[in-house]
């Protein structure tokens, strides 16, 4: 009686073991993660093995929707720009940034500086990296610093190469109070 009792238990035990793939989509879509946080992040883009830009930050959180999905350095973001010799040939730094991943590009805000190699400096509150264009641009107020030239040219909207070696303001403001260029900066 022992032995059919416990034929009669594994067997029932092998059967309730079983389960459709379906349930455990259904329970494992409730836990899926929806966001990933990393810390010192550094990510490389390559093209034909030759690095072209170097992105880091203290945070990044990488939403995993597949609609939109994004990485967002919330707390800065610094970016290196390499030519074809792979010497940095500008860099940006600012305080908040997002790659949106289907649109290949990269929004930068707050307390936003494009450097290039000869000290050129543009500063403004929002800058657009377009990844496969090959482009940085803005709508915003900007303000150009090219201290071998003893110039600093300010305006509204802008738009340059990856390495910031040409570029044109779309508007020009010509001279301005330090005090409004301030306010334009940090809206």
């Amino acid at each position: 009686m022992t032995k059919y009792l416990l034929y009669t238990i594994i067997i029932v035990s092998t059967f309730s073991c079983v389960t459709k793939m379906e349930d455990i989509d259904n329970l494992t879509n409730g836990l899926a993660a929806s966001m990933e946080v990393a810390t010192n992040v550094e990510i490389l883009y390559s093209d034909s093995a030759q690095i072209k830009v170097k992105i880091s930050g203290p945070t990044m959180n990488r939403y995993l929707d597949k609609t939109n999905p994004r990485e967002e350095f919330p707390d800065g973001v610094h970016v290196e720009f390499f030519g074809p010799d792979g010497q940095i040939e500008s860099w940006l730094d600012a305080d908040y940034a997002v790659r949106e991943t289907k649109k290949s590009r990269i929004v930068t805000r707050k307390n936003v500086n494009l450097y290039n190699e000869k000290n050129e400096k543009l500063e403004t509150s929002e800058l657009i990296w377009d990844e496969k264009g090959g482009k940085v641009y803005t709508n915003r107020f900007v303000m150009i610093t090219q201290p071998e030239r003893g110039d600093t040219s300010y305006g509204h909207g802008f738009v340059a190469n990856n390495d910031f070696t040409r570029f044109e303001i779309q508007k020009n403001s010509g001279k301005m109070n330090i005090n409004d260029v301030t306010k334009e900066l940090n809206p």
